[in-house]
């Protein structure tokens, strides 16, 4: 670990890389300084040399050292969360480099993405509502319901791009970037993104 990371920077990373949820590798680490040992998804912590104020702590996945580092007792005790750690430099980085390695699947997004590339179809479009955006104008907005093998997001669509979709089209996004609202993951095209449908949706034969 480098000098200047701190644990939660670090401890964060960590969780993205091994895709396990942050608090709970917080919450298995605490478990791990009083009983030994615990699991967090993917991963195996065991707490190796303890004195009284830190410990060390190695974390594996699949029997290979995943990390090994000196947590202090008063981290565990201060910490009730890792997500404050999100958009530090690490997990930002961590999270820019994946983005760029090429197209992902819904399943792979993680809030703070940026310059996401992807594939999916077209599940719902509700209906628009319209709002008074920050620039002094109306714009008409909603949330599309997209999927992929993977899992299904929340794509926040503005005036021409919901009319430029269909119910049923396979879309290709690129340049996008990933958010929450109210605590719910969402996809967002930005001025620098665009949305394409690469396959339309199949026609609806009525039977007579």
């Amino acid at each position: 670990m480098r000098n200047k990371v701190s644990v939660g920077e670090y401890l964060t990373f960590l969780s993205m890389k091994y895709e396990v949820e942050p608090d709970k590798l917080l919450y298995a680490l605490i478990s791990a300084w009083e009983n030994g040992n615990a699991t967090c998804g993917k991963l195996s912590v065991e707490r190796r040399i303890k004195t009284r104020n830190t410990a060390i702590f190695l974390i594996t996945k699949d029997s290979k050292v995943a990390a090994q580092l000196k947590i202090s007792k008063n981290f565990l005790e201060q910490t009730d969360s890792l997500k404050r750690f999100r958009n530090t430099a690490l997990p930002r980085r961590f999270l820019k480099r994946k983005a760029s390695e090429g197209p992902v699947h819904i399943g792979d997004l993680k809030r703070g993405m940026k310059h996401v590339s992807l594939k999916a179809k077209v599940l719902e479009i509700p209906k628009s509502v319209l709002v008074f955006t920050r620039f002094g104008n109306y714009a008409s907005v909603t949330n599309v319901i997209i999927a992929d093998e993977t899992g299904r997001v929340k794509l926040c669509l503005w005036n021409q791009q919901v009319d430029s979709i269909s119910i049923g089209d396979t879309i290709q996004i690129e340049n996008a970037y990933t958010s929450a609202f109210r605590g719910e993951r969402q996809l967002r095209i930005g001025k620098s993104g665009k949305i394409s449908v690469v396959k339309t949706a199949e026609p609806t034969h009525v039977v007579a």
